[in-house]
C-alpha cells in the first residue's frame, strides 16, 4: 500500500491528541475524570455563543456565508481594522496550511523552533515543503538564532508567541530587532492563540506590526472563548497578503454555527474577564502547589504549565491517567521528564495536584 503514497506522507508523524474524557472513562472503568491536556477553557464555552447556536439551528439546511460578512465585520470593530484584514480558518490548523499552499514555493522553505506547536512542522511537511528547525534557548524561541538560519530559499517563519508547549514568549524589543532588516520576500507568522492570557507589559501583540513588515498574525476562538469543539480561528494582515490566502481557502470552510457564536462571543466581554481572572489565580496556586512538592515548572503566559517532574513523563501521565486526570505527556516533543497541565478550576487544579503528589510518592 505504501506504494499508493506520496513519499513525503511516508514521513510524516502524525499530530497525537489530548486524550478525550470520554474514551479514558471507557477503557479505566472511572466515573470521574477531569481533562487538563489540550488547553481547552474550563469555564466552558461562552454562554451568549450558546445561546447564538441555538438561534441558528433552524438555518442548517442552508450553506454558511462563505466570506463570513458579519464576522469579519464585528471582529473589524473589535480590532480597529478593516474586514478585508481578516481570513477566516476551520482553527489554526487550517490557516497553517492556507499560509503555505499560498506563499512557499515546492524549493522554498519553513524556519520555526524545534520545540513548538507540532503542526507547523506537520503541515509543512505534508506539502513537501522543507522545515528549518532551532533549538530553543532556556524554553524560550532564541530569534537570533533563528534569524541566522534564514537563508535565501525561506519564505516563512512560524512563531508562537506565546510558545506552547513552554508557555514562554518573546518580548517586544526581541520581535522589533527581529523583524528589522528582515528580507523582504520573508513572511512571519506570529500565532497568538493565548493572547488573552498575557499579564506582562512588554508583550508584542501582533496587529501592531502588520503595516511595518510581513506579518500575519493567527488567533482563535478555541482558548479564551471556549469554542475549541466548533473549529475557528483566523489571521490578521495586510489587505494584500489576506486576499491571496482568500484564494486558496476552501468556500464554506467555517459553518454558521461556529461563525454565530464567534459573534455572540466577541460582545461577552464578562465571560472573557471571568475566565482570564480564573486562569491567572489557577496558575498561581499551580505554581505554589508544585514548589511545595518541590517540582519544576516553566513561567508561563499561557493557560497552562510545563511541568518537570523529575521521572518518566509518560509514566507519571499514565498513573495520573489511572487516578482520573488527564495531563499531556510530553513524549512527542522530546521532553522525557515533562508534563503540560492546563490550568482548570479550582477543584480541577486541587485534584491534579492530588493526584500529583500521590503519583511521585510512589517508586520511580
Amino acid at each position: 500500500m505504501e506504494k499508493l503514497v506520496r513519499n513525503n506522507i511516508l514521513a510524516v508523524t502524525p499530530y497525537v491528541s489530548g486524550k478525550p474524557i470520554e474514551e479514558t472513562k471507557r477503557e479505566l472503568g472511572l466515573r470521574e475524570v477531569v481533562k487538563l491536556a489540550s488547553n481547552e477553557n474550563a469555564l466552558g464555552p461562552s454562554p451568549k455563543a450558546v445561546e447564538a447556536i441555538k438561534k441558528a439551528l433552524p438555518r442548517l439546511n442552508r450553506y454558511p456565508d462563505s466570506q463570513g460578512f458579519y464576522l469579519k465585520k464585528k471582529l473589524a470593530k473589535v480590532l480597529r481594522l478593516g474586514a478585508d484584514n481578516f481570513v477566516l480558518g476551520n482553527g489554526s490548523d487550517e490557516l497553517i496550511d492556507i499560509v503555505i499552499r499560498t506563499f512557499v514555493e515546492d524549493d522554498e522553505n519553513v524556519v520555526t523552533a524545534d520545540l513548538t506547536f507540532l503542526e507547523y512542522g506537520i503541515v509543512s511537511s505534508v506539502n513537501a515543503r522543507k522545515v528549518v528547525k532551532v533549538p530553543l534557548r532556556y524554553f524560550k524561541y532564541d530569534l537570533e538564532a533563528l534569524r541566522k538560519k534564514i537563508d535565501r530559499k525561506t519564505k516563512v517563519v512560524f512563531i508562537a508567541n506565546p510558545n506552547n508547549p513552554t508557555g514562554t514568549y518573546v518580548t517586544r524589543c526581541e520581535l522589533e530587532e527581529f523583524l528589522f532588516g528582515l528580507p523582504a520576500n520573508v513572511i512571519v507568522v506570529l500565532d497568538e492563540a493565548y493572547d488573552s492570557f498575557i499579564d506582562t507589559d512588554d508583550f508584542p501583540f501582533g496587529i501592531n506590526y502588520i503595516k511595518k513588515a510581513n506579518v500575519l498574525v493567527f488567533k482563535t476562538f478555541s482558548k479564551a472563548y471556549g469554542l475549541a469543539g466548533l473549529r475557528l480561528g483566523y489571521a490578521v494582515g495586510r489587505p494584500e497578503l489576506i486576499s491571496f490566502m482568500e484564494r486558496v481557502r476552501q468556500p464554506f470552510n467555517v459553518n454558521s454555527l461556529a461563525q454565530a457564536a464567534a459573534c455572540a462571543a466577541l460582545d461577552d466581554r464578562n465571560f472573557l474577564r471571568k475566565t482570564r481572572a480564573e486562569v491567572l489565580r489557577g496558575k498561581e496556586y499551580l505554581y505554589a502547589a508544585l514548589r511545595g512538592l518541590g517540582i519544576a515548572c516553566v513561567q508561563s503566559a499561557a493557560n497552562f504549565l510545563l511541568v518537570d517532574t523529575g521521572r518518566d513523563g509518560v509514566g507519571v501521565f499514565r498513573e495520573l491517567l489511572k487516578l482520573g486526570v488527564i495531563v499531556r505527556d510530553m513524549k512527542q516533543y522530546g521532553l522525557k521528564n515533562f508534563v503540560r497541565v492546563t490550568v482548570g478550576t479550582r477543584r480541577e487544579n486541587e485534584k491534579f495536584v492530588t493526584a500529583l503528589k500521590k503519583v511521585l510518592s510512589r517508586p520511580a
